[in-house]
């Protein structure tokens, strides 16, 4: 059975990383999306909002599972049993960015591979950042997350 792991902040999560996870839920056994409390980055919503917000949007998917984490990726990896580590590349700029991840990861832990998917055209420009700085100004963000996200980033703004 191979499983993968798909790290990030997801605050919050949007429709490129649903098409991502919809993707990768065709061609590994298991999805792990853990969510990364990033106290560093001061994040929108709390970690248990975030497990809720991708729970309700993911639910269609049986072999995907949400789980939070607070400490290093390649030791949650392990622990989870999983066989990678899968990042999304919107842009040549996050290529960098994520290789450099990779091989940090790789030192820190070699069996632990990375493996890049590439969100649909569609989705390449959508980020969680501009997603929140769209809502927070009252600008209308329903094509670019799910309707939970979007009514919960209303909740969040009023």
């Amino acid at each position: 059975m191979k499983t993968i792991v798909y790290p990030g902040t997801f605050d919050p999560i949007t429709n490129g990383h649903i098409d991502l996870i919809e993707r990768a839920s065709k061609l590994f056994d298991k999805i792990i999306v853990s969510i990364a409390s990033s106290q560093k980055k001061s994040p929108l919503f709390t970690i248990e909002e975030r497990i809720a917000l991708a729970e309700e949007c993911l639910s269609h998917l049986p072999n995907v599972e949400i789980k939070g984490f607070d400490y290093l990726l390649v030791n949650f990896v392990k622990d989870c049993n999983a066989d990678a580590v899968m990042r999304g590349l919107r842009a040549v700029s996050d290529f960098e960015y994520e290789f450099q991840l990779a091989n940090m990861n790789r030192a820190l832990s070699p069996d632990v591979e990375s493996i890049f998917l590439t969100p649909a055209e569609k989705f390449s420009y959508i980020s969680s950042s501009l997603v929140r700085e769209i809502s927070s100004l009252q600008g209308d963000v329903t094509k670019f997350v799910p309707p939970n996200v979007a009514d919960a980033l209303v909740r969040k703004f009023q």
